[in-house]
């Protein structure tokens, strides 16, 4: 049973990648002309569908308002029941039908076209009503669905996601669309913190451990013990970074000394310690911090101690 089932889904996978690839020769003159007038219109992109074309449909507009193109879901059947009416007279309206030949598809069409929009026809069939109502035309034909019985959609419904995310990638690239435009439309969850969280934001949550170069060891060890990052910041009088002493070095100084009566924070800390601005965002700092193989790091604006973060943050913040 295990190998049957592996065969049907290395079948299926073939029959999807055939579908996908065959997408290629269908990147032409239309496809481009189609994306540009999209980039330029002065309205929104408003794609629509029916049956699991819809569900494709609404998959490309998240994709699209995500990435900085405004889009709206129309359902083909609702439209001729008061939805069309979302229609403004700047949209450029994308039907997606695998026929395109549905009584509901066919009823939109007459619509846009009544209105004067401009008409995308995403279609597997170049011969059909959609295709030939259309100003551009989406091929998205494919030789055959991926089922037993070459009816649920399967290959169809892939090709018609995969170039809904051609456009939108396009689209993307046109609007010269950044990483931090993205963070803006994506603040939630881990996405959103690695786009948009700071070193500084973190370390404003941590203690401040901190001590003076004069400060007894035995202040230094109560320092790092109560404040729980595994180190403490060694500053001047003006607060500004002259070393860094964690616990590791308290252990490799107990080994090396058999008195420590009289050590001093200066006889054991490390001077120029690696830092970072805490305007850096904190998955910079998870680089760094791996580049150079340590779990804590001084956060400091121009040599001023501003605060710590420890790899633990890191992890729980779910930047790691």
């Amino acid at each position: 049973m295990t190998n049957s089932i592996q065969s049907i889904a290395n079948r299926t996978l073939q029959i999807e990648i055939e579908a996908i690839n065959g997408l290629s020769n269908f990147i032409d003159q239309s496809f481009e002309e189609a994306v540009n007038a999209i980039h330029h219109s002065k309205g929104r992109f408003i794609v629509s569908g029916i049956g699991k074309s819809a569900i494709i449909a609404q998959k490309i507009v998240a994709t699209c308002n995500s990435t900085g193109t405004p889009s709206i879901y129309l359902h083909a059947a609702e439209s001729i029941h008061g939805d069309s009416g979302m229609i403004t007279p700047n949209d450029i309206v994308l039907i997606i039908s695998k026929s395109g030949e549905s009584p509901e598809i066919k009823n939109l069409v007459q619509l846009v076209n009544q209105f004067g929009n401009p008409l995308i026809g995403m279609v597997g069939n170049i011969d059909s009503y959609l295709a030939k109502q259309s100003k551009w035309v989406l091929n998205t034909t494919v030789s055959k669905e991926a089922c037993a019985n070459n009816l649920a959609p399967t290959s169809s419904t892939t090709a018609q996601m995969v170039m809904g995310d051609l456009i939108a990638v396009c689209l993307m690239e046109l609007n010269n669309f950044k990483a931090i435009d993205f963070a803006k439309f994506h603040p939630g969850g881990n996405l959103g913190k690695r786009l948009t969280l700071t070193v500084g934001q973190m370390a404003n949550h941590n203690p401040k451990p901190s001590v003076m170069g004069s400060t007894s060891l035995k202040e230094v060890i109560h320092t790092i013990s109560k404040n729980r990052l595994g180190a403490t910041a060694v500053v001047n009088e003006q607060n500004k970074v002259e070393g860094i002493i964690t616990d590791g070095d308290i252990r490799r100084m107990l080994e090396q000394h058999t008195s420590i009566q009289d050590l001093k924070a200066l006889d054991i800390y490390h001077k120029a310690p690696i830092t970072i601005d805490p305007n850096e965002l904190a998955v910079n700092a998870l680089s760094l911090m791996e580049q150079k193989d340590i779990s804590q790091i001084i956060v400091a604006e121009e040599s001023n101690y501003v605060g710590m973060i420890h790899m633990h943050d890191l992890m729980r913040e779910g930047i790691l």
